[in-house]
């Protein structure tokens, strides 16, 4: 597969240049819809939640040099029972979907992009598969109302309008077919036998994988997106091919524009490339999406920091400038809650969406994209540009805006007023003296009124 997709944990992304455009017209045309939303609220959530370390990966030993560091108060196979069986205490009685819901519509979302079962194999959703999930009786919230964590957020989200992205985890390494109790504990995040050696297993996991995929689609259905992680299960890397265009068709019989994000393995299954913790340099001419968590981890972490609004709207304004999405990551806390400091940070990136949003929303690439201090995107014959605020707002009186198109006006999108400017080669100077920027806050939006 060339390069090593996973390190520490975070994924590479596939260069543009392997991209394959969906043939499917269908297909195309919710691609095109879907990135215009911009903004998604992702969330990464399971029983491990209770012991705050690193979601799953302290499981495989293959990444326990960074993986396992944090466990310091018990021995490997000791956390590791503790993280497994982190399901029969997991009572989160504080979850209030439509609460979420309302707070992510707030705050200028568009798609949830919730996990609905990560690497280690406990699914948020009610599957016939396994027991290892939150509707079993071993788990406390099986009794809940809300037990069915995926149903309940997905019917609350739809309901505020939002669209829905649906993470699943190919490996899992709660499954006796992928990780087999025959072959050894967990030596790496890849199956721990040849599937050529035994076929018979691995299409035991594939059935079961295929199931608790169409399980998703269908009975939670309708998804946008079918968003896969764990790119290391490919056919090219240890023989671990699932068949994945296989039940994709069958499930596009039912569901024709249904997206799917195969992370780094290319080919047509790759609708959107998602960049992990990391923003591209330049703008990329294929769809993508960044996913990055608000803090510094995806799981809960009790300890952690959280970006604030400023960064958020930064962070915002350079992925949508080079014309991708942002998927951001808020992980609840156990009890069912979420970090009071991180909805903070929220409330104020929605603040500023709900004033500059027709900036961001279904905007395209607009060149230079990101230059100096500004931020640039475009909708038809209107243009945006955004001068970032470093701290206090401040902005010299003849304000350097460049474009590419001849200029009929400027309006400041925070205040209405209609300014002034002064046409040279390929910008134009926009004055700035009579914008009052009292109420002013992280980056100002100017839009261009151009030519066709």
């Amino acid at each position: 597969m060339g390069k090593k997709v996973v390190e520490q944990g975070i994924h590479n992304f596939t260069e543009a240049d392997r991209y394959v455009m969906p043939k499917e017209k269908e297909v195309q045309e919710k691609l095109e819809w879907f990135m215009g939303l911009k903004l998604g609220l992702m969330m990464h959530w399971g029983p491990g939640c209770q012991i705050g370390t690193f979601e799953s990966w302290p499981l495989s030993d293959g990444d326990a040099g960074w993986s396992q560091a944090e466990v310091d108060w018990t021995d490997i196979p000791t956390f590791k029972e503790q993280y497994i069986n982190a399901n029969r205490t997991f009572n989160p009685i504080r979850f209030q979907p439509d609460k979420w819901a309302a707070l992510a519509k707030e705050c200028g979302f568009k798609y949830l992009l919730f996990t609905t079962k990560h690497h280690d194999g406990f699914c948020m959703f009610d599957t016939k598969t396994t027991d290892y999930k939150i509707t079993d009786p071993s788990c406390p919230f099986s009794a809940h109302p809300y037990a069915d964590i995926t149903r309940a957020l997905y019917e609350a989200f739809r309901k505020e309008g939002l669209a829905i992205s649906a993470y699943f985890s190919k490996p899992d390494w709660h499954c006796d077919s992928y990780w087999h109790r025959a072959f050894g504990d967990a030596p790496s995040c890849n199956v721990n036998y040849d599937p050529l050696q035994y076929p018979q297993l691995w299409e035991e996991f594939v059935r079961y994988t295929h199931t608790q995929i169409t399980e998703l689609c269908e009975n939670y259905g309708p998804v946008d997106v079918l968003w896969l992680d764990g790119g290391w299960v490919h056919p090219d890397n240890r023989h671990q091919d699932i068949r994945l265009g296989e039940l994709v068709e069958k499930l596009r019989k039912k569901n024709p524009g249904l997206l799917v994000c195969d992370r780094t393995a290319g080919g047509p299954y790759e609708n959107i490339v998602t960049p992990e913790k990391t923003v591209p340099t330049t703008a990329l001419p294929i769809p993508w999406e960044t996913c990055t968590p608000l803090g510094k981890r995806f799981a809960f972490l009790y300890t952690d920091h959280f970006k604030t609004g400023h960064e958020l709207v930064h962070l915002l304004l350079d992925v949508v400038a080079k014309g991708g999405n942002l998927a951001l990551n808020i992980a609840p806390q156990p009890n069912g809650a979420l970090p009071e400091a991180a909805v903070c940070s929220l409330r104020e990136l929605g603040r500023w969406l709900s004033v500059f949003g027709d900036g961001i929303y279904h905007t395209h690439i607009c060149v230079p994209y990101v230059d100096s201090r500004f931020c640039y995107t475009q909708k038809e014959n209107v243009s945006y540009a955004f001068y970032l605020y470093d701290g206090q707002p401040a902005l010299p009186q003849w304000l350097p805006v460049s474009t590419g198109r001849k200029v009929r006006s400027v309006t400041a999108m925070r205040t209405g007023a209609r300014l002034d400017f002064a046409r040279s080669d390929s910008r134009i100077f926009v004055d700035t003296s009579g914008l009052d920027l009292q109420n002013a806050f992280y980056a100002e939006g100017f839009a261009l009124d151009c030519e066709s």
